[in-house]
């Protein structure tokens, strides 16, 4: 990012892209410094109406419904949400003017000099593993908070007073593309698989994004990577250069007991730096990406800061592990009715997330499973469903091609018709002692808004079943 943009009063207007959280958040705090900012969306729902309001009292100029293309190719700096993408009419036009084109997190960073944050990305498991990380921090009495794709937006932090010492901070690609000067504290990996084909052009370009989290490794750096994938390992070299980033790298694993931290299975206990942290029946959350999530979190928070690393610091996150639970919408139980556990999982918009989720699950169940399509076979679920799985239901606008790809393999009922009757089928699958398992590998918006709209709506139906 040009900083000179930022010492003294900008040669030129700063544009905003996107209205979203982030967007206002950071057209706010540039305002706020006394910077010249127009701030524009496509959209004008009640939300983003909301967000202009609040911004042309603050001196901002505000379009909605559409873009001014000439004056964002004329902007001294272009700040795109993160879920503008690329090729976008404003971004191509500020690229054509040659303006700079930089994320929120990039903006807020600038804004927060002296914050330490542990970064977290990946493909699946960023968000618990940023509360996780979030939750450790302040359970060693750190001022800390959770933000970036998490939901609080960065810029948010930095226009608060006093901002906070330390964060929690994940970062999605789409965020890294846009933050050239990352440099987190601790830097964490947690996997990769697909994803995002729907707005990447190659699974390349997707885990190029990714590596953008090591852009800046030096010495001093610090990375906590996922010691059993392949990819995770072989990340930074995307960058061009060989080996490992620069800096002390740190594992967790599953598997190897060789790794700084690891589950030891015969044990039953998970061990950082050498030592037991707590047993995984004290964990209080579902399936072995969960004991994966609180590895990674545990370690990095450890490699944060000397003084987490005394006996007092291992009790207390020790005993913030025992008291953390699931987020919404992953892997969540919402309860028991009629015999039958239901499990919320909403937030497993791809196939790897419900791979991940399935290979978790103890007991029998029905998995629902559609939505929109992200280009994505599902012919990799069938090997874990048939562990334990007794039914797919096939919905939404994927329920096509879910067919196609597992009739084959496994049992699949397809069910054209409401989400409601969607559950309701799932309810009479479902035996005692059994599970339905919302876990959709595809995104919401064939039926939702969005992935918590669907989780929401399973909850109230699910509830609702015993009550009829």
């Amino acid at each position: 990012m040009n900083v000179a943009i930022f010492r003294g009063r900008p040669a030129g207007e700063i544009a905003v892209v996107g209205l979203g959280r982030s967007g206002r958040s950071v057209a706010e705090l540039l305002a706020r410094d006394g910077h010249r900012v127009y701030a524009s969306d496509a959209g004008a729902s009640a939300a983003v109406q909301g967000a202009a309001e609040v911004l042309a009292a603050r001196g901002v100029d505000v379009q909605l419904g559409g873009h001014d293309l000439g004056r964002v190719a004329r902007a001294a700096l272009v700040v795109a949400s993160p879920g503008v993408p690329p090729e976008s009419p404003p971004l191509a036009a500020a690229r054509g003017g040659g303006v700079p084109v930089v994320g929120e997190v990039e903006i807020a960073l600038h804004y927060l000099p002296t914050l330490r944050y542990v970064a977290v990305t990946g493909t699946n498991g960023k968000t618990t593993t940023t509360a996780l990380v979030g939750a450790l921090l302040r359970a060693l009495g750190r001022h800390a908070v959770d933000a970036g794709n998490i939901g609080t937006p960065l810029a948010a932090l930095a226009l608060a007073e006093p901002p906070p010492r330390w964060a929690a901070l994940e970062l999605s690609s789409f965020q890294l593309h846009d933050t050239p000067s990352v440099d987190p504290s601790v830097g964490v990996v947690t996997n990769l698989s697909p994803d995002h084909l729907d707005r990447y052009p190659s699974l390349d370009a997707y885990y190029g994004d990714k590596a953008r989290l090591f852009a800046n490794a030096h010495a001093g750096s610090r990375w906590v990577l996922n010691g059993d994938d392949d990819e995770v390992l072989r990340l930074a070299e995307r960058l061009g250069r060989p080996g490992p980033p620069a800096g002390d790298v740190a594992t967790f694993s599953l598997r190897d007991g060789g790794a700084q931290a690891h589950y030891d299975r015969a044990g039953d206990v998970l061990v950082v730096l050498g030592a037991p942290l707590l047993a995984r029946a004290e964990l209080p959350l579902l399936g072995d990406h969960n004991v994966a999530n609180a590895l990674a979190a545990a370690l990095a928070v450890s490699l944060a800061d000397p003084a987490h690393r005394t006996a007092e610091a291992r009790a207390a996150m020790a005993d913030a592990l025992r008291g953390f639970r699931a987020l919404a919408h992953r892997m969540e139980p919402v309860g028991t009715f009629d015999g039958v556990a239901w499990i919320n999982d909403s937030k497993a918009t791809n196939v790897s997330s419900t791979r991940v989720a399935l290979e978790g699950m103890t007991q029998p169940y029905v998995l629902l499973l559609g939505g929109r399509h992200k280009g994505e076979p599902y012919t990799a679920l069938a090997e874990p469903f048939r562990r334990r799985g007794t039914v797919v239901v096939a919905y939404g606008e994927a329920a096509p091609l879910v067919e196609g790809d597992l009739a084959p393999l496994v049992p699949v009922e397809r069910v054209d018709g409401s989400f409601a009757d969607v559950l309701a089928r799932a309810r009479a699958l479902a035996r005692p002692g059994e599970a339905v398992l919302l876990s959709p590998a595809c995104s919401s918006f064939d039926m939702f808004r969005n992935y918590e709209e669907r989780g929401a709506e399973f909850r109230r139906l699910a509830a609702g079943v015993d009550a009829r």
